[in-house]
């Protein structure tokens, strides 16, 4: 008569799980940075959180859902009623838009002005704020802190001081007239933060990644390049994003250093509200077209914004 085996007892597959866990060795303890971003994933996770997040989210909306309608509603309709009665009286209409882009409120070319102003405004400080970012990093001068310390403080000059010397400036130089004197304003301007946010996000850069470049024979150009270069891809969108938005929504740069011919959209549409300021119908197509811009591309990078804005402000 066969015997059959006996059950195996049931502290066995406790045990088996206490022996892989000893394998494995203990818990390794999180560091006081790493704690701090498990509590605050935790409390951001939580379903109050989330409510929060939503109801502030809508009522940020609003504004922007209200624009939208009134652009699309006939003038009568807009000084007679407000927008949200649109969901009982339905009635749009595109002439707003017409009036707008073809008509007499023509922002066709101020449209491509602030293109052809913003993107170079973006590069430029880029460039040169990468160049001095990592000699402050990583280039031991003389008088390297105390010079980043007195970059660093220009962010607290107000623009409004340095208007009427720059335009001094750029009428000796024979640049007024021209987008260079836009260009080189927003340069100047942007430069101290750009600088400040590369350099924090490069000095968070291992060392050993530098040392190691340096180890291999590669000079400065080459680290730059092919080490620090690719993992300053987030600070460099986090900036990116900052300045276009900066440089697009912009009004008083534009409007004491720009001429005529050289003007964004957001000074025709201030010179809108002044002289149409019973044509809200056009005022709010008008301005619906300035900020659709903007609005694309900061919800399209805006994980590499907050990203490069982590990195570079906060220290672990």
């Amino acid at each position: 008569m066969t015997q059959s085996n006996p059950p195996a007892p049931a502290s066995v597959p406790a045990a088996a799980t206490e022996s892989r866990s000893a394998a494995h060795g203990p818990t390794r303890k999180l560091t006081r940075a790493e704690q701090r971003a498990v509590d605050a994933k935790n409390r951001l996770s939580s379903p109050a959180a989330s409510i929060i997040a939503i109801v502030i989210a809508i009522v940020w909306t609003i504004p922007t859902a209200g624009l939208l309608v009134t652009s699309f509603r006939p003038a009568a309709d807009i000084r007679r009623t407000g927008w949200w009665t649109v969901f009982t009286n339905p009635e749009f209409s595109l002439a707003n838009y017409e009036a707008v882009l073809t008509g007499s409120g023509d922002l066709v070319q101020p449209f491509v002005n602030t293109i052809v102003i913003t993107l170079p405004s973006v590069i430029i400080p880029i460039i040169l704020a990468l160049l001095a970012a990592y000699a402050f990093a990583w280039i031991d001068f003389k008088g390297r802190d105390l010079l980043f310390v007195a970059v660093f403080a220009l962010q607290i000059v107000p623009i409004q001081v340095t208007l009427i010397p720059l335009l001094t400036q750029y009428v000796q130089f024979g640049l007024v007239g021209t987008y260079w004197t836009v260009w080189l304003s927003h340069t100047i301007f942007g430069l101290p933060l750009a600088i400040f946010l590369l350099h924090n996000f490069m000095r968070e850069i291992p060392a050993s990644l530098i040392e190691a470049a340096r180890v291999d024979g590669a000079g400065h150009v080459r680290v730059f390049f092919q080490v620090l270069m690719p993992l300053l891809v987030p600070a460099i969108a986090s900036f990116g994003i900052f300045q276009f938005l900066w440089v697009w929504n912009d009004l008083l740069v534009g409007l004491t250093f720009a001429s005529s011919d050289y003007r964004p959209i957001t000074v025709m549409i201030a010179e809108m509200v002044g002289s149409r300021g019973q044509a809200w119908h056009v005022l709010s197509a008008g301005a619906f077209v300035a900020m659709i811009v903007p609005l694309i591309v900061f919800l399209s990078l805006q994980r590499f914004f907050v990203r490069g804005m982590l990195a570079g402000g906060v220290k672990g």
